[in-house]
């Protein structure tokens, strides 16, 4: 006769295996935004994103004649300083795996690679947040030496002005995401995210169509501007032009492309 004895516990439930488990969708963003800005290239490039801005802001503050001396005005300040370099941010976030050909460790370790994407846009968007707010601050500081100079400022800000800056900002970030997630390639997505607004800019010199629907100078000026009477299809239109369709098409990319 054979007797079974069951093994001794000692009073601890044994814990079902975690092999297979998902890796929980909070430790995929903590890791992109590791990526985003735990580098020696991100920490510069964030270093460089602040002194723009604040360089910016001291254009009005030292020369008034090169800006209407408005708190809004001020404001777009900030905005426009921030668009100058952090989309490259959001662009190496979403190319380097595939310039440093570290990718296939990443779509090894989390298979499912919507939820990488979709942690990546996350970040980007806790990022163009965060900046905007960095350029909140920046503009109160630079509001706050015009004020120790004594010279008078119009207090113009409404809720619409702080909504349009913060859209325009993210819009930017969004921008970069999808050149990344389209072109997977550094060197390319960054120079593609210079040269195609200037080159629609030249167009729209020529072009009124162009000016009004796809030069993203003009169309989200007027998202920064809060100037949404009359432009809300051109400023949806753009919006699809520059962020929708290549952010879809890249995420389409990224899930089909054969990584070895």
């Amino acid at each position: 006769m054979t007797m079974s004895i069951a093994p001794r516990t000692y009073g601890i439930e044994a814990e079902p295996s975690s092999a297979l488990a998902p890796i929980p969708f909070p430790r995929l963003v903590r890791v992109e935004w590791a990526k985003a800005t735990d580098t020696r290239a991100a920490r510069w490039l964030l270093a460089l994103v602040a002194l723009s801005t604040a360089g910016m802001m001291l254009a009005p503050v030292l020369a008034p004649t090169t800006a209407d001396q408005t708190h809004a005005s001020y404001l777009r300040i900030a905005a426009l300083g921030l668009a100058i370099l952090l989309p490259v941010v959001a662009i190496l976030m979403l190319t380097g795996e595939w310039s440093q050909r570290s990718v296939f460790t990443t779509f090894t370790q989390e298979p499912r690679r919507i939820r990488v994407l979709n942690a990546k846009l996350a970040v980007s968007m806790a990022l163009g947040v965060g900046a905007a707010l960095f350029g909140g601050v920046v503009t109160a500081a630079g509001l706050g030496l015009v004020a120790a100079s004594g010279r008078a400022l119009e207090a113009n800000l409404t809720v619409g002005a702080i909504g349009g800056y913060l859209l325009f900002v993210v819009l930017n970030v969004l921008a970069g995401v999808a050149l990344g997630a389209l072109l997977h390639s550094s060197a390319t997505a960054i120079a593609a995210s210079f040269a195609l607004p200037a080159a629609f800019a030249l167009l729209g010199t020529a072009s009124t169509q162009v000016a009004h629907w796809i030069d993203m100078s003009t169309t989200w000026n007027w998202v920064l501007e809060n100037r949404w009477g009359g432009h809300l299809p051109q400023i949806s239109f753009s919006v699809l032009f520059w962020v929708a369709v290549p952010l879809a098409t890249g995420f389409v990319r990224t899930i089909g492309r054969d990584v070895t």
